[in-house]
């Protein structure tokens, strides 16, 4: 799958791609399911936050715990993230994100509501 590559970067524990509905398309790593199972709503808190400071449109968060770093990345309507060590160099990690990012844009299923 997709994903799986960036277990490969420095640092990084867990990756996963999950839809707004939560349920997860893919997830690696020891806390990949647990990463999966709140990227949803991370997603969703974020999202409101952008809209009522009129941010615009959500394309990339993060946020950085005591033991390691989240970084996610929006992919039309999925959600794509890689948690990595604390102290690792996360730029590989990021770079490898965007990279799949690109790579799943259009490739994924579209959303019907």
């Amino acid at each position: 799958m997709k994903l799986r590559g960036l277990l490969a970067a420095p640092g990084v524990r867990a990756a996963a791609l999950v839809g707004r509905d939560g349920l997860a398309l893919e997830a690696y790593g020891e806390e990949g399911e647990r990463l999966a199972a709140e990227l949803a709503a991370l997603r969703a808190d974020f999202e409101r936050v952008s809209r009522r400071l009129g941010g615009g449109q959500l394309t990339r968060l993060a946020f950085t715990a005591e033991l390691f770093e989240v970084v996610a990345v929006n992919v039309g309507e999925y959600v794509a993230a890689v948690a990595v060590t604390r102290g690792a160099d996360t730029r590989p990690a990021q770079q490898e994100l965007a990279r799949v990012a690109a790579e799943l844009q259009g490739a994924l299923p579209v959303v019907r509501s």
